[in-house]
């Protein structure tokens, strides 16, 4: 790890190491438990880490070898039914209870004092969630990275399945708690049959020969589109960041898959009047814990000795902390979203050119046919996967089914920090479909390169346009001298979306796909959060 992240704090202490402890669940299954601890006289504060992934690689030596080094009892610990643990494995279900019941556990250790903090990645971010639903008096501080606390927004987006990411979390949970080589081996095995499962009709149990078998919590996953259903309203845990205490801090990537739920949470922290911090980096969901480790780390170390250890000396002066594309520059900021100096609405034109000016009419603009035999291609973007992140987007508006506003060569930055949304009016020759909205940083020479997106559903009636409002996520970019901001549309982004069959049934059951025309209409606008943001 030191020769591949040169930038890791000296080793403070050697590291000891007792595997295979068991910790009773809440109902008393046998809880795999390994505690990492530093070689050394004296009291030192306690890190929880519950994975459903195994306690094997990544997270022995980045959560147990390397706290540990630095003064931190570190307890690892497999969820029920997954690497070891006994019990069955209930997707989301048995996180709060088994939280709360190693905690009764860690009261009874010999080397524990009283002084908790958690942390972790992804799911590993959903445990901690789980906790604080009823934080136990010893929790002091938590550490969400690139985290989760509602389920259904991983999985869907305005009731459209976000497909690729469910095959990847499917592959996830079913193999790697088992070791690297099977995870490896199903990962291997499922990129090779994803053309196969993702254009199967009907899509659902298409999955079954690239995952190797049945995973019914991804079949219940693919059969709830709606979020109000209490299959996910009974797995989210908003409620407990709006009344949290915890000090919290929430590390995320501006291309990681769970971005906006980071938001979500900085967001009800702030309401909430809970001590937090943010950070956002130029990464995906798993270059975070790649390239951006180092940093990642030193974040998390920081905050765990302040508020575990009561040494703020690491602590930055600010609250928030991003990173801004197109400028290659970390900035602190007081808050997020800064406040935006001015309104930045970018309009189409019917020259394909994006305008200041907005429409006074509702006109027709452009037309484009969507064809779910022929989907719309995804290209990067928030994804699990190695394709995540911006890639260059020429290719993908060439296409005849994506069309694209761009606007003029700037003449001065223009920085835009905050959320993006489009103000879509579209309407539709069969009455559904979907629209999938993208923000591009044009360069010099042409390079089309994205920002953010957002997918969002068209329910349409005769010839009357569909005035929708798709959010885009959140971004910090700079658009250079030189540059030009470039608006593309489609209706689809396959397979990172489920394709619409274009007929109102639902993507998971479709058998008859009928192609769709979408027509825009003048009255529509890119909405940026523009300026602002000055280096606090």
């Amino acid at each position: 790890m030191r020769a591949t992240w040169r930038r890791l704090p000296a080793r403070q202490y050697d590291v000891g190491w007792e595997p295979g402890l068991v910790a009773p669940g809440a109902d008393g299954s046998p809880l795999i438990t390994d505690h990492y601890f530093p070689r050394a006289e004296g009291d030192f504060p306690t890190l929880l880490v519950r994975s459903p992934y195994g306690r094997g690689l990544p997270w022995s030596p980045m959560y147990g070898l390397l706290f540990a080094e630095q003064g931190f009892h570190v307890v690892i610990q497999s969820c029920r039914g997954t690497g070891g643990s006994g019990g069955e494995f209930d997707l989301w279900r048995n996180e709060p209870a088994d939280g709360r019941a190693t905690v009764c556990w860690l009261r009874e250790q010999p080397w524990f004092n009283g002084t908790l903090g958690t942390i972790g990645p992804s799911y590993l971010g959903y445990t901690q969630w789980a906790l604080a639903l009823e934080p136990p008096p010893e929790l002091k501080a938590m550490v969400v990275q690139v985290g989760l606390h509602d389920p259904y927004a991983l999985f869907h987006a305005d009731g459209v399945l976000r497909l690729e990411t469910a095959l990847a979390v499917g592959a996830g949970m079913t193999y790697q708690h088992q070791g690297m080589a099977p995870f490896l081996k199903s990962t291997l095995r499922l990129q090779r049959r994803l053309r196969d499962v993702v254009t199967a009709r009907p899509l659902r149990g298409a999955y079954v020969p690239a995952l190797g078998g049945e995973v019914p919590w991804l079949d219940g996953v693919m059969a709830h589109p709606d979020a109000e259903d209490p299959y996910w309203t009974s797995a989210a845990l908003t409620e407990a960041a709006r009344t949290l205490r915890v000090p919290t801090a929430l590390i995320s990537g501006w291309q990681d898959a769970l971005v906006d739920q980071t938001f979500e949470q900085y967001g009800r922290l702030r309401r909430a009047g809970c001590e937090t911090a943010l950070l956002v980096g130029p990464w995906t969901h798993a270059s975070a814990l790649q390239q951006g480790w180092p940093e990642v780390f030193a974040e998390s170390l920081a905050w765990l000795r302040a508020h575990l250890c009561d040494d703020p000396s690491g602590l930055r002066t600010t609250r928030v902390r991003v990173h801004v594309g197109g400028e290659d520059r970390w900035r602190d900021l007081d808050d997020w979203p800064p406040a935006p100096a001015a309104d930045a609405s970018w309009h189409p034109s019917p020259e394909g050119g994006l305008v200041r000016q907005p429409s006074e009419d509702s006109r027709p603009l452009v037309s484009f046919r969507y064809d779910p035999a022929d989907p719309t291609p995804s290209v990067g973007g928030p994804l699990l996967s190695p394709s995540a992140g911006s890639r260059d987007n020429g290719a993908l508006e060439a296409r005849d089914d994506v069309v694209t506003f761009t606007g003029p060569p700037l003449t001065e930055p223009l920085d835009v920090l905050g959320p993006v949304s489009a103000r879509l009016s579209v309407s539709t020759d069969t009455g559904h479909a979907d629209i999938f909205t993208r923000l591009c940083d044009v360069d010099a020479e042409g390079r089309s390169v994205n920002v953010c997106d957002g997918l969002g559903r068209l329910r349409t009636t005769g010839q009357e346009p569909a005035r929708v409002t798709v959010p885009m996520s959140s971004t910090a970019h700079r658009f250079a001298v030189g540059h030009r901001i470039r608006w593309q549309i489609s209706g689809g982004a396959h397979p990172r979306y489920a394709r619409s069959p274009g007929t109102g049934e639902s993507p998971v059951e479709a058998t008859t796909f009928t192609p769709v025309r979408l027509t825009l209409h003048a009255d529509s606008a890119l909405m940026l959060a523009a300026g602002g943001g000055e280096p606090a």
